[in-house]
């Protein structure tokens, strides 16, 4: 059905991500693809002052390793992508430079912040140019 599909995983819902990882494949053409993505968060300069050198990058080399993972054991063909930055906005950017005909992210229960300042599923719905679904 879909020739491109961005799946973004946090990597504190590594189950939820199986889920959606597994939609993906099927809803993928026969000669489509699943990009697997994770966005790491940049920290704010004031923060990273005090942090070790090279945490960024040792998130990266783990977050690589944890998506490779999981696409080995849900036994889906998918290509490994992790971005660093605001992850909507990097998802967003990763369904544009890739042409994505869909984007599936898993939400949460919002709470109270979510109403003040909004999730990263909400800021996909509402920019994606292409289609999104959400799993709850």
């Amino acid at each position: 059905m879909y020739k491109k599909i961005i799946v973004p995983v946090d990597l504190d819902q590594l189950e939820r991500g199986a889920r959606i990882l597994t939609m993906a494949a099927a809803l993928r053409d026969a000669d489509g693809q699943v990009i697997l993505l994770n966005v790491v968060e940049d920290l704010p300069g004031y923060l990273a002052i005090d942090l070790p050198v090279g945490l960024i990058e040792t998130a990266l080399k783990d977050a690589r390793e944890k998506l490779t993972a999981l696409k080995d054991r849900c036994g889906v063909e998918a290509r490994v992508e992790v971005r660093s930055g605001a992850p909507a906005r990097e998802i967003l950017a990763a369904a544009s430079e890739h042409s994505a005909a869909l984007v599936i992210i898993a939400s949460h229960r919002p709470d109270l912040s979510n109403y003040f300042i909004g999730s990263t599923a909400d800021r996909v719905v509402r920019h994606a140019t292409c289609a999104v679904l959400v799993d709850r």
